[in-house]
Parts: structure tokens; C-alpha cells; sequence
């Protein structure tokens, strides 16, 4: 009884407050257009179906409303944005009032406000990105870590050469095993199953499905957020404060391991390490300072891990299905580097191919199609449209990368079209967000794309899986494949199959050569136990 008068009363006091708005809404401008909203509900109706990609859900809006449109759902604004144009013109140019995000009452009360991708606009987002540019933030900085890019880029290639059939999981260790030693001074157990990844990831199945806008009740009615967590009926409340404790456990496991090694003085040089730097003995545990350190650092492992196996992954589909692009990429590492070694950064002002399918790979599907969501600060005017405060902008990259206006045959995967005198739009200005809110580890994601894609064109051909017999005997016929790409936030290619086999013999000594000069080490994984128990 006590629940359904307190739901009662908030909804009172929701339906008043969204009157009042109204009210007070500037009249001398009409919203974006969009479809008519019902009342009380607004556009529940028109919302993206559940497993249906929501960048082409919203694409339709264009053709319906033109480039910028509007949709409401209870009470809250939600503008879409489908041309690069204005994407650029709001959230680069007026980045002073549209760089907030969204309130998501649940995600805080989990606990992830105080990452830097869900992080209000504010003096603490200004400090975690200050740590950030400070470290990652220019290209010289990050070839401080070229020597660990090519090292775990190359156990990449060994991985790929003893289990080609698992592309999904040795990219997720490449990106892992990289993003944990550039933060951490962590090495990866590519033995076995590795415990601190294996903590994270199982802590992040936990986390991410509970995080699905519209998932839970008191983000459509956020002042249920005071429910105390006793209330009969806040079920919600204890569920979002295990998931809390579940991520601070996440964030507090990687650095404890950091500052253990710093404190014995058997520390790697890594992001934690350096903004500790001499202060590690004496910063107070807990304290602001090292919280900010430590948040910092699990923000970047949040926005690294995934959005990279999904441009790897992305880019082995693409070389399935174009291999006249993979010969002419092979042909210039073979001018250019030759076959005695494997690319690496040093060459890469002399791969303007390679570099292009860099370009090629993040636009041909952007990580993140619907980009992610700004929320405006102030109310605005935009071509005669009023924009209101609080509303969510929501960017969709993937019509951006493939607007016919900017990029010929969009569809195709063509790394030419960033080729010549009059190269189209670069991509890399789109697809790692806009304004005060852009990556802040995009330095690192294209250095580690780049080598990744010149090294494994180097060593293997990637093609198409050859049709087998039941008794296993190889047919010669190949196996279709679709470029299909699953609905999220960050999107992965489908599974598909592939080949993959060496160019060329010499490359088995090359790729091989890495567990000679950096063997597989099990130590950091053994003192990661030992915290665990």
C-alpha cells in the first residue's frame, strides 16, 4: 500500500513538473519534427525494436524528417541527429552547452557516474581528463608503449596461427592484454585462462545488461531513486548497490596489483605508475587523488577493450570479402617492408595504403553506430528549431560514415576513397565522438589498429573457409559470407567463418619469434591469484 501511494505521488509530481516545462518552453521555435508523440507515454511505440540495429531504425527519420528529428518518451526529449553537418556544428561548436550526458538513475546508482564516460560535465571530468591527455593525450606519448603495442600484437599473430577459428577471443586478448599493460604494468597469462581478465569480464556480464536504457522503472521515473533500498518493492535499490560494489571491486583490483609492484619497486612503466610516480608510498589510500587516478585508469579499460575487437573483427570480415583491397595492401608492406620482417611503426609514413584502410575500417562500421549520447545544458536554437535543455543527443555515426554526399558507393569497403588529390571526408573526425567529449584514448586505438592490420596482412592471407566433407576432406568450394553486424552500443560483426594461412614460410620464424623474445609469463597472473585467495 505504502509503495503504490509513494508511486502515485511521484507520478503526481511527474506529470507536473512535465506540464511546467511546457509551459515554460520558448514558443517562438517548434521542436525538430518527428512522430506524433501520445499522450503521457510520448513515443514508446517508435522506439528501436529490441534486436534490430538502431542505426538504421533512426536512418528512416531522414528520409521522413529530415537530417535533425525529435521523439519523446515519457517526458524526456530525445533529439537525432543524421547529418555530419550538424552533429559537427552542435557538439563541436557549441561544445560549451552540449557537452553533458544523459541522467541514467540507475547506472549512478551503480556506481558508473564516476567513470569518465558517464561522467556529468564538470571540474571532475576536467581532472580525469587532465590525467589522461597528460599521459595519452599526444602521439609521442603514447610511442612510450610502441615496444608493448608490438609485443602483444605479434602473441596476436601466434595466437591466430595455432587457432585461426577464434578470432573473436585472441581479439579480445590482444585489446585486453594491451590495455592492461599500458595501465597497469599488467602481463597477460596466455597460457590459460588469465584471473584478473577473467574477474573483469565476469564482473562486466554482471554490469552491462543491467545498464540497458529501459531496463529498470526508476530511469523513466528518476525520483524513485529515493526510494530507500528496505522499501518493500526497491528491489531495484539492492540489486544496484551489489552491482556497485561489484564495480568498485572491478576498478580496485587492476590498481591494487599496480601499486603492489610500484611499493616492491618491480613495477613496468604504465599510465597508473607514471601519475603516481614518486608519491605512491605517500598518497593516502582512498584519498581524492588516488581515486581520480584509479577511475581514470578503469574508464580507459572500459572505453579500449571492446570498441577495439569490434574494428579488428570488422577488419578480418572486411579482407573476407574484399581480397582484390588485402593484395593491394600486401603488395605495398611487400615494396615498402619486404619479407624478412614484420611492419611496424617506423613504417608507417611510407604505408599510405595501410593507413587508409585504417581509415577504411573504422568508417566501413563505426564501433559505436549511434555514437554517444550528449545531453544538452542550455536551452537552444538550431535553424529555426528549439533544442530544450536536458534533452539527449543522440549522433548517428554509422549515417555520417556512410552519407553518399561524403563517401562514394558507401556500402563498399574501398581504403582508395582516402587515396589521390581530393581525398573524402576522414572518418577519424567522426567516429571518436565530438567536442569536450571525444575519446581520450583515440592516440592509442589507431596505433594499435594500424599495427595490428599492417602486421597481419603481412603475415597471413585471409580468405574466404573452403567447403569441407563430412569426413573432414577439404571440397575446394568456398563458403559464402554476409557482412552482418549485431545491435548495441558498441557493435560487433556477426560470427563468421574464415581462412587464414601464411603468405609465406618465412613468416612462421617471424611470428614465432616473439615467444623466444618475450615468453609467455605467468607471474603477474600468479600475484593476481595470490590477491583473489
Amino acid at each position: 500500500m505504502y509503495l503504490v501511494l509513494c508511486v502515485a505521488v511521484l507520478f503526481s509530481l511527474y506529470l507536473l513538473r512535465h506540464v511546467l516545462q511546457r509551459e515554460a518552453s520558448p514558443r517562438a521555435h517548434t521542436l525538430p519534427p518527428g512522430p506524433k508523440p501520445l499522450p503521457i507515454i510520448g513515443n514508446v511505440r517508435d522506439m528501436p525494436a529490441p534486436n534490430f540495429p538502431d542505426w538504421l531504425h533512426w536512418l528512416k527519420h531522414k528520409e521522413l524528417y529530415g537530417p535533425i528529428s525529435t521523439v519523446s518518451v515519457l517526458g524526456q526529449r530525445i533529439i537525432i541527429l543524421n547529418d555530419a553537418r550538424i552533429a559537427l556544428e552542435l557538439l563541436e561548436k557549441r561544445s560549451a552547452i552540449y557537452s553533458d550526458r544523459p541522467k541514467l538513475p540507475f547506472a549512478t546508482l551503480c556506481g558508473m557516474g564516476d567513470t569518465v564516460i558517464m561522467q556529468g560535465y564538470g571540474k571532475q571530468l576536467q581532472t580525469y581528463r587532465k590525467y589522461i591527455h597528460r599521459e595519452l593525450g599526444s602521439t609521442g606519448n603514447v610511442a612510450r608503449f610502441n615496444q608493448t603495442q608490438e609485443t602483444e600484437v605479434r602473441r596476436f599473430l601466434v595466437c591466430l596461427l595455432d587457432t585461426p577459428d577464434n578470432l573473436p577471443g585472441h581479439s579480445r586478448g590482444l585489446a585486453a592484454g594491451l590495455v592492461l599493460k599500458v595501465l597497469y604494468g599488467y602481463n597477460l597469462d596466455y597460457t590459460g585462462i588469465d584471473p584478473l581478465l577473467d574477474y573483469i569480464e565476469k564482473a562486466l556480464e554482471r554490469l552491462v545488461p543491467a545498464l540497458a536504457p529501459g531496463t529498470w522503472f526508476v530511469d523513466a521515473f528518476p525520483s524513485l531513486r529515493y526510494i530507500p533500498a528496505w522499501f518493500p518493492g526497491a528491489s531495484f535499490r539492492r540489486y544496484a548497490q551489489g552491482l556497485k560494489r561489484d564495480l568498485a571491486s572491478l576498478a580496485d583490483l587492476p590498481f591494487r596489483f599496480a601499486k603492489t609492484q610500484i611499493e616492491a619497486g618491480a613495477n613496468e612503466p604504465s599510465y597508473v605508475s607514471r601519475l603516481l610516480g614518486d608519491k605512491a608510498n605517500t598518497i593516502t589510500s582512498g584519498s581524492k587523488e588516488e581515486t581520480n587516478i584509479n577511475w581514470s585508469a578503469v574508464s580507459l579499460y572500459f572505453g579500449g577493450s571492446d570498441t577495439t575487437v569490434s574494428t579488428i573483427t570488422s577488419f578480418f570480415l572486411a579482407m573476407v570479402l574484399n581480397p582484390e583491397a588485402q593484395r593491394r595492401a600486401q603488395e605495398e608492406i611487400d615494396r615498402v617492408v619486404g619479407r624478412d620482417r614484420l611492419p611496424g611503426f617506423a613504417d608507417r609514413d611510407q604505408l599510405p595504403y595501410i593507413n587508409a584502410m585504417v581509415k577504411e575500417s573504422l568508417r566501413w562500421h563505426p564501433v559505436t553506430p549511434m555514437g554517444i549520447a550528449h545531453s544538452v545544458m542550455e536551452d537552444d536554437i538550431y535553424d529555426g528549431y528549439h533544442i530544450p535543455k536536458g534533452s539527449i543527443i543522440m549522433p548517428n555515426t554509422w549515417a555520417f560514415c556512410h552519407d553518399p554526399t561524403d563517401y562514394s558507393d558507401p556500402m563498399a569497403f574501398n581504403p582508395e576513397r582516402f587515396l589521390g588529390d581530393s581525398p573524402e571526408r576522414d572518418p577519424q573526425t567522426l567516429v571518436f565522438g565530438f567536442g569536450r567529449r571525444i575519446c581520450p584514448g583515440r592516440i592509442l586505438a589507431d596505433a594499435n589498429i594500424y599495427l595490428t592490420i599492417a602486421m597481419s596482412l603481412a603475415a597471413f592471407e585471409i580468405g574466404k573457409p573452403v567447403r569441407r566433407s563430412d569426413d573432414g576432406k577439404v571440397e575446394g568450394e568456398e563458403v559464402d559470407v554476409q557482412a552482418r553486424f549485431l545491435p548495441g552500443i558498441t557493435s560487433h560483426p556477426a560470427p563468421f567463418e574464415m581462412r587464414v594461412r601464411l603468405r609465406d614460410e618465412r613468416y612462421k620464424e617471424l611470428v614465432r619469434s616473439v615467444e623466444e623474445e618475450h615468453p609467455w609469463d605467468t607471474g603477474d597472473a600468479d600475484i593476481v591469484r595470490g590477491m583473489l585467495g
